[in-house]
């Protein structure tokens, strides 16, 4: 059964950095097969991974709504769009990736989280490590994207309101009786570190912080892949430090 770790955080906190750093991290320490979900309607993953996802979640349901035909005699709506999805796999360099995309038309986008949860479930008998990067917010909470978790890491910055929302998507996932082994707080782009009583608040494991890293916000401004960064990245160095207890299974 695959290891999942969920990425979750406010907009703006750079959690899909951190899920690619993860991705990255996980394909050097030669940790099993990896599979990147990009649950974020916006699919922002796949450029940091350097890769192109050709077809969406969003895209596949957008074209089986106006080709109906599709679905082949004898098969359910819902075998032939998990066999599509399943096609839209993206095959990295020692990764794979899915993206969620969002749908054009109206009304489907409950289809589009009922699709995302039901393929996970069936792709964790099939990897050894699910990195799900979520969107910005608590939205894919209250719809229940993510439903269970080895590792759920709330990505924050230093500030009083990115900490607060930290503490409310932790306060949430309780409320929601979501399955999560572990839950854990990382501050991004954080010079000192956050205030200590701040981060006591939020009622999560706090792991460390990671610095304000000019090359990865040069990569960001070009579209690089973070799959490129040097070796000896201050932020990618300071997340292999701390960001054991994310992947490690107990």
């Amino acid at each position: 059964m695959g290891y999942v770790i969920a990425v979750a955080g406010k907009g703006g906190t750079g959690k899909t950095t951190v899920s690619a750093l993860i991705v990255r991290l996980l394909k050097e320490k030669k940790c099993g097969s990896i599979l990147a979900v990009d649950a974020d309607p916006n699919s922002n993953l796949a450029e940091a991974l350097g890769v192109t996802a050709k077809e969406t979640i969003g895209s596949i349901l957008d074209r089986l709504s106006a080709n109906p035909q599709e679905v082949p005699p004898g098969m359910g709506k819902d075998s032939y769009v998990e066999y599509r999805v399943q096609t839209a796999i993206v095959e990295g360099d020692g990764f794979d990736l899915l993206a969620m995309g969002h749908p054009e038309g109206a009304g489907c986008y409950c289809y589009v989280n009922n699709v995302l949860r039901n393929v996970i479930s069936k792709l964790v008998k099939d990897y050894d490590f699910i990195v799900l990067d979520n969107e910005a917010g608590l939205e894919h909470l209250s719809r229940r994207t993510t439903r269970n978790a080895d590792a759920l890491l709330i990505v924050s910055d230093a500030s009083s309101v990115g900490l607060k929302a930290a503490q409310r998507i932790n306060q949430l996932v309780k409320e929601l009786d979501i399955r999560v082994k572990n839950k854990f707080l990382i501050v991004n782009r954080s010079s000192g570190g956050p205030d200590k009583e701040k981060v006591l608040g939020t009622g999560l494991e706090y792991l460390g912080h990671l610095p304000l890293d000019g090359q990865i916000s040069e990569f960001s401004l070009k579209g690089a892949a973070l799959m490129d960064l040097d070796d000896n990245n201050a932020c990618l160095n300071a997340l292999k430090k701390i960001g054991e207890k994310i992947w490690h299974k107990s």
